[in-house]
C-alpha cells in the first residue's frame, strides 16, 4: 500500500491563492497569508446590583495581509489595486484558499466578503541580502467564513 505525504503529515502551509472576481480561476499566489481572523467587539453591561455582564457586539472588521514576490503589473489584482488609488472604490467577495503543493487543489477556502484593497507595501531593498523582494498587499473585509474542502 503506498502512503502518501498529505496523509501522514501535517498540511504545509506556504501555497495560497486568491479569486478576486469570483470566476473560480486564480488572479495571483502568495506564500503567505495573516489576518484571517473572526472577531466581534465585546459590550460591557453592569446593572444596579452589582452585577456585571460581557456580551458580544458588533462583528471587527476583517484586515488581511497577503504576501508575495513583486506583482506582476498586468493582472487582475494590481488593477484592483490601481482603481481604489484613483477613488473608483470596488468592493468584492474575495476567495483565499490553502492548497496542496500542486497548487491545484484547495484544502481551506476562505471567503472575505465587501474586500477592498487598502495598502501595497513596497519590498525593502538591501544591496547586501540575498533575499527575495517581498510585497504585501492589505485588504479590509467586511467579514470571514471558512470551508474545508
Amino acid at each position: 500500500m503506498v502512503e502518501y505525504v498529505n496523509d501522514a503529515y501535517p498540511v504545509p502551509t506556504y501555497r495560497y491563492t486568491i479569486d478576486i472576481d469570483g470566476d473560480g480561476k486564480t488572479d495571483a499566489t502568495f506564500s503567505g497569508v495573516s489576518g484571517l481572523e473572526l472577531g466581534v467587539d465585546t459590550i460591557e453591561y453592569k446593572d444596579g446590583m452589582g452585577n456585571w455582564f460581557q456580551m458580544p457586539g458588533q462583528r471587527q472588521a476583517v484586515n488581511v495581509t497577503l504576501r508575495r514576490g513583486l506583482l506582476p503589473k498586468d493582472g487582475p489584482l494590481y488593477s484592483w489595486l490601481m482603481s481604489v488609488s484613483s477613488n473608483a472604490v470596488d468592493k468584492r467577495d474575495c476567495t483565499i484558499s490553502l492548497t496542496d503543493e500542486s497548487g491545484g487543489t484547495p484544502l481551506v477556502t476562505w471567503k472575505v466578503s465587501d474586500a477592498f484593497p487598502v495598502k501595497l507595501t513596497a519590498p525593502n531593498f538591501d544591496a547586501s541580502s540575498n533575499e527575495i523582494a517581498v510585497e504585501e498587499i492589505s485588504l479590509l473585509g467586511n467579514r470571514v467564513s471558512v470551508e474545508f474542502d
